[in-house]
């Protein structure tokens, strides 16, 4: 049987194991995903200089949805994140989804990203 811990374990290996490959630059950033039980983030980074460009969440003000933890308002921090990229002009990103499965929640964030703008 699979512990909780364990699970976590697992993901942070194989989320090493991937960053040990990609990385995000000025031109290019990593769109990192965080998922947690009951909120979901997104940030924009440039690894090379050690800088967050964008940031977005469920715990952000004004994010209006009842429930935080679902498909629906990780499409809408998918959205935040990409006007957010957009602003800043940056339209190419690589995408990091932190040893998570690209399914459910990180799968809703990413299509709603590409959606608005960002390409990856």
């Amino acid at each position: 049987m699979i512990t909780k811990q364990d699970k976590n374990a697992v993901r942070k290996k194989r989320h090493a194991r991937v960053r040990t490959k990609i990385s995000g630059s000025p031109a290019r950033p990593r769109l990192n995903v965080y998922r947690s039980n009951k909120h979901i983030y997104a940030q924009l980074i440039d690894d090379v200089n050690g800088v967050t460009i964008a940031s977005a969440s469920t715990m952000d003000k004004g994010f209006e949805l009842d429930s935080k933890a679902n498909a629906e308002a990780a499409a809408k921090v998918g959205e935040l994140i990409a006007k957010k990229a957009v602003e800043k002009d940056v339209k190419s990103v690589v995408f990091d989804r932190g040893g998570y499965l690209f399914h459910g929640r990180v799968k809703a964030l990413a299509d709603a990203a590409r959606e608005n703008g960002l390409e990856f």
